[in-house]
């Protein structure tokens, strides 16, 4: 089913700006990461960690789904398809590995700024604090959905063999 050109350059229009938004917010967690960190007093790290747990639950959550699906409408309504080109499949791929993982960092995220929110007498909250792991996923992420940009951007070539199976005849001229 191939999407009327409006709906088709609204779902990709969507598509972008949320792709777009789930990096940005997953540079700020970067930025912020570093900061808790690297932070000199206690005040600056406990901020900088509840302020990415809200930025997790309340963007970067909402962007990866949004991202998925409008991923998942733009490959069906367009002739690239969801499993035709390799490139469009490793994207999904990625798309959901990444949300699933983010998902699944959240607990561990929460636990962090649950920590961070606490009052301890003379000093931090918990052993836990400071922490590498967020600079770790936060970094990894940017990677993966770079990686993700690329594939959008560069579409390398080659069929999937459900793709070849399906290629019309009027389709072989391009890919």
């Amino acid at each position: 089913m191939i999407m009327l050109p409006r709906l088709r350059k609204a779902t990709l229009v969507a598509h972008i700006a949320s792709s777009v938004g789930w990096l940005g917010a997953v540079a700020a967690c970067l930025a912020l990461a570093i900061t808790a960190y690297n932070a000199a007093d206690e005040w600056t790290m406990r901020a900088a960690y509840t302020t990415m747990e809200i930025i997790g639950w309340t963007t970067l959550i909402p962007l990866s789904v949004l991202t998925l699906l409008t991923g998942v409408i733009q490959a069906i309504g367009t002739p690239w398809g969801l499993i035709r080109h390799y490139w469009v499949l490793i994207k999904l791929l990625i798309t959901v590995v990444a949300t699933a993982v983010l998902l699944l960092y959240m607990e561990p995220l929460s636990v962090l700024a649950g920590a961070a929110a606490q009052q301890a007498p003379g000093g931090i909250a918990s052993d836990i604090l400071p922490n590498f792991s967020p600079i770790l996923h936060s970094a990894a992420a940017l990677i993966v959905l770079f990686v993700a940009l690329g594939l959008s951007i560069y579409k390398p070539r080659g069929l999937t063999g459900l793709g070849a199976i399906r290629r019309k005849p009027a389709d072989r001229t391009r890919n």
